[in-house]
């Protein structure tokens, strides 16, 4: 849902405007649609310098935030695991103290670049912030922030069965081409189809690696 809430977060900054002569909306008047067609279902092969975008944006983050704040952080998603294929984003997944001001983690991630696309209403905190969504589509580099408190997520257990597990990651990444070409211009659709795969080899890995310290 993170276009959908583009949406709604262009509009609460106002908009803006695209620079292609071709096109007269904002993307805040842009529909669901239209941004899907922007912002496209692309794979490509797996770019060794993701890691560095990674490390790069981490030391970042740890400058900008207080430090005594954050419990970890770590690079998740198809970009963390060497050899598959991926879109061209690179997932972070920050976990934060109990007690850090959220206002103020807010006010310094939108200093730095990052757009707020996704808060829940929930107990569970969980927020989601993005760079590289520009109104000519994606930019050079492109990044997603995931804010939580530390926990247990499915998310650090699937990249280490992914990475530890190379048939794994092959079967997945051969869905991800069938699926690229049925769901090109519905993100959506192109998760929800993903799920209950990964749903299932999260709970494998939960399985194999049991109480285990997660790579870093």
């Amino acid at each position: 849902m993170i276009l959908c809430n583009y949406i709604i977060q262009f509009k609460k900054l106002g908009g803006i405007f695209l620079t292609d002569k071709k096109r007269d909306k904002d993307l805040s008047e842009m529909t669901l649609e239209e941004l899907w067609e922007l912002f496209p279902i692309i794979l490509k092969e797996h770019n060794p310098d993701y890691k560095n975008w990674y490390i790069e944006e981490k030391e970042i983050l740890q400058e900008i935030l207080d430090k005594d704040k954050i419990i970890r952080i770590n690079h998740i998603g198809s970009t963390a695991v060497k050899g598959l294929i991926a879109k061209p984003t690179v997932d972070i997944l920050l976990e934060i103290d109990t007690d850090y001001d959220l206002d103020k983690l807010k006010s310094r991630l939108e200093d730095d670049g990052w757009i707020l696309m996704h808060e829940n209403d929930l107990k569970e905190l969980d927020l989601v912030f993005n760079k590289g969504y520009t109104p000519q589509g994606f930019a050079e580099k492109v990044f997603h922030l995931h804010v939580r408190e530390a926990g247990d997520w499915a998310e650090l257990y699937f990249r280490d069965y992914l990475i530890k597990h190379d048939e794994i990651a092959d079967k997945y990444a051969e869905s991800k081409k069938s699926l690229e070409k049925k769901y090109k211009h519905n993100r959506d659709a192109y998760t929800e189809a993903k799920s209950d795969f990964i749903k299932k080899l999260t709970k494998e890995a939960k399985k194999e690696f049991g109480d285990y310290k997660v790579r870093e």
